[in-house]
């Protein structure tokens, strides 16, 4: 588990997202796939966010992404689906004619959260540092 540092902050926090082109056409073959990945790779960077792991799919990208705790998942999609939409229109006309609604990707997302503690470590780090209350789960720092 490899813990990552901000000024005020320790975290470990990942995401996978998954979302699709709209009328999951497949389109991210080519150029136009080896576009999306560099523009995913830009944003991430802009932002902070690193990529765990990551893959291009003809109809869909399936990304694993570590970000700071200061981004919400949904504002991390919207960059990324945003910037890479915009992006693609602007550099490959002939989209357009496909998508004439300028809307390259579908309206939603696909994200879970992706833990590294499980339930057992949690507890076993709780019993070991703070004082043991019969009963109880709810426990208070010896003064």
């Amino acid at each position: 588990m490899e813990y990552r540092y901000g000024s005020h902050t320790v975290f470990q926090i990942e995401y996978h997202f998954v979302w699709v082109t709209k009328y999951r056409y497949k389109l991210l073959v080519g150029e136009i796939a080896e576009r999306v990945r560099e523009l995913v790779r830009e944003t991430c960077e802009a932002f902070e966010i690193r990529i765990v792991k990551g893959v291009v799919s003809k109809d869909h990208v399936h990304i694993l992404v570590s970000c700071p705790p200061t981004m919400a998942p949904s504002e991390i999609v919207r960059r990324l689906k945003g910037r890479t939409s915009s992006k693609l229109f602007e550099e490959f006309s002939h989209l357009k004619k496909r998508y004439w609604g300028r809307h390259f990707w579908a309206r939603g997302y696909f994200c879970a959260t992706v833990g590294q503690m499980t339930e057992e470590m949690i507890k076993q780090y709780l019993e070991h540092h703070f004082e043991p209350r019969p009963n109880d789960d709810f426990k208070m720092e010896p003064d």
